[in-house]
């Protein structure tokens, strides 16, 4: 962030100092002026400015003094330096890099880090530059994550691998005055030929689920054909009704062209027959019995013959 302060007070006295010295520079040659431009210049460069964001460092003769902001602060001219610090969360890429899973697949990879100042003070003055530092930290981490587990580990919970990354860098840099919020996988590039085979499985799997709902449906359309079966056994017009609405459906085309070689009541009465049978059949079979009643008449004439 720009701080215009000390322009903007430098200005201010400068004229200050002409409306005070202006007449006295001809006949002093300008030396009381020159010096309190001077002043004026060192009066300015004390006042900085620090954004709502940001720490300052102040080291007085290289020594770490205080941390002031956000806002306006004074400091010493000439004896102070400040170290302007950035407190919002920092996002660091990882490099791409190449590891070994635990099954022996070689994949690339790369992420990102989500990283926040917690103490200015010990960010700046322990770590040389902390950026870089976490930045490998967080590239060795999760080397080592990734060799700790499978492929389909990887591919599973690449949020969990994050997450176990991460705690191995909190644990590493403690006393750092940095706080690791997360992090992330970007990308994970496998080997072609892996990606060949992963396509195939993923396909015969596909084909695998494919087959099981066809298999479901034909039982379950066989299911409902029985029951549909059922209901035209035991409704006598349900059968021809059906048959009346495939032929209108068929007839919607002039294409087609339907023939009914017998008739449905035909086939009705073809059906009906058995059972015309099977109530006629004990009548048929007592009927012969009738002519054997003349036999008392015999008897009644040998008894008058005598």
């Amino acid at each position: 962030m720009i701080n215009p302060l000390p322009g903007i007070v430098f200005a201010v006295l400068a004229g200050l100092g002409w409306l005070l010295f202006g007449g006295t520079i001809a006949q002093s040659g300008g030396v009381l002026y020159a010096g309190w431009l001077l002043a004026s210049g060192l009066a300015a460069s004390s006042l900085r400015l620090a954004a709502q964001w940001e720490k300052a460092l102040v080291f007085r003769l290289g020594r770490f003094r205080s941390t002031r902001g956000p806002g306006i602060f004074t400091v010493m001219p000439l004896l102070d330096s400040v170290r302007l610090v950035d407190t919002r969360i920092l996002t660091l890429a990882i490099p791409m890099q190449q590891a070994i899973t635990k099954d022996n697949v070689p994949v690339s990879l790369d992420g990102v880090i989500f990283l926040k100042v917690e103490n200015p003070a010990d960010a700046i003055i322990r770590v040389q530059d902390f950026m870089h530092a976490i930045r490998q930290y967080a590239q060795t981490a999760l080397r080592d994550v990734i060799g700790s587990i499978t492929l389909d580990e990887i591919l599973a919970d690449r949020e969990g691998v994050g997450k176990r990354s991460g705690q191995m860098v909190d644990q590493e840099i403690v006393g750092w005055g940095l706080q690791v919020a997360a992090i992330r996988i970007q990308d994970l590039i496998l080997p072609e030929d892996l990606k060949k085979v992963m396509a195939r499985q993923a396909s015969a799997e596909r084909e695998k689920r494919a087959n099981i709902t066809k298999s479901e449906g034909d039982r379950l359309a066989a299911e409902n054909l029985a029951a549909a079966a059922s209901t035209m056994a035991t409704s006598p017009g349900a059968l021809q009704l059906r048959t009346l609405q495939t032929l209108d459906s068929l007839g919607t085309s002039t294409s087609n062209t339907v023939v009914l070689a017998v008739p449905v009541e035909v086939m009705q009465a073809i059906q009906a027959l058995p059972g015309l049978a099977s109530v006629l059949g004990p009548k048929a079979l007592e009927a012969p019995a009738a002519p054997a009643s003349p036999a008392p008449a015999k008897a009644t004439a040998r008894e008058h013959k005598a």
